[in-house]
Formats: structure tokens, C-alpha cells, sequence
């Protein structure tokens, strides 16, 4: 995979990303949103060992804040009408350059990101525009693992993997 070496950043999108892109509407317009734990504890993971970590997502929501703050986020940016802009902002911040960025999209609104970061990554459903512009396509549906799939197929072509797993191993 291209420029795998140099990812120092994960961002993600939310909806239909990180969750089936289901919408459980509450009775004062909150959205309930369902994540996977397996896309959550790489996400965690990827952050202890040094990497930046968050989310970039379109809509505004509480839940998405209290998942990132869940899994010690490094960023969450919600109601993000240009995400070109708010991943610039975050590089600036972080002094990394587009190269060292990676993103995972589904949709539309995502396509600009997946033709301009290091990395690009998709879920196995997402628009067919996304998928012809990703570099990783899951084998997996958003909300169902493919993050996870996604940030472990990164570290694995780092050589990080077994350094990410070794923790969990037992002597």
C-alpha cells in the first residue's frame, strides 16, 4: 500500500463509517448511533501507541463526542461543513502533512479527503465513487469492523502490528 509507512493520523468519518449509518431518532432529535468495540479498541490502540486519532463527521452529535472521549480521541469535529478544511486545520496543528494522514469515508462528502490524504480507506459499502477513489476497501460494511480492518492493515504494513498485539498476550 503507498505511503503506508508514513501514516501518523487516523481520522475517520461517523455515520456509515464507524456505525451502520442507521439513524435512531430520541424524542428531542438526538441520533443514537450503534459502534462496533472491535473498531473501538483499534482505535484505541492506534492512540497509545502514538498516533493521532478522531473523527470528522457532518453532523453535530453528543454521542459522537462521548464515543471519541470513550476512546481517548485525539480530535472529533462535528458539524463539519468542509472536511478539506478541518483536516488541513488539524494537520497544521499536529505539523503533519497530507502524506501522513489517513481516511476513512463513505459517502460523498468524503471523496474529497479519500483523493487527497496519504492513505485513503472505504468501507465494503460505500458509494461506488468512494470505492474507486479508496486505496483500502474493506471487507467489511461500516460499522462492522472495518476501521479495525483498516488501521490494521496500516500497522501491519508498518511492521506494528505484533507491537500493537503483544499487550494482550499472555506470558
Amino acid at each position: 500500500m503507498k505511503n503506508a509507512d508514513k501514516i501518523k493520523l487516523f481520522a475517520f468519518d461517523v455515520d456509515g463509517t464507524l456505525t451502520n449509518g442507521m439513524l435512531v431518532l430520541g424524542p428531542d432529535g438526538e441520533a443514537y448511533k450503534f459502534f462496533n468495540v472491535k473498531d473501538g479498541l483499534v482505535l484505541s490502540l492506534a492512540h497509545r501507541m502514538g498516533y493521532k486519532t478522531g473523527f470528522i463527521t457532518g453532523r453535530s452529535s453528543k454521542i459522537v463526542g462521548a464515543r471519541a472521549r470513550e476512546l481517548h480521541a485525539d480530535f472529533v469535529l462535528t458539524g463539519v461543513e468542509n472536511k478539506i478544511e478541518a483536516l488541513e486545520g488539524l494537520l497544521k496543528e499536529y505539523g503533519l502533512s497530507w502524506e501522513e494522514a489517513a481516511y476513512m469515508g463513505d459517502d460523498l462528502n468524503d471523496l474529497p479527503l479519500l483523493e487527497k490524504v496519504g492513505v485513503s480507506g472505504c468501507p465494503e459499502n460505500a458509494c461506488d465513487e468512494n470505492r474507486d477513489a479508496a486505496d483500502f476497501i474493506s471487507h467489511f460494511k461500516g460499522g462492522e469492523g472495518a476501521a479495525r480492518e483498516f488501521v490494521e492493515h496500516i500497522l501491519k504494513a508498518q511492521g506494528r502490528w505484533d507491537e500493537a498485539v503483544d499487550p494482550f498476550r499472555h506470558d
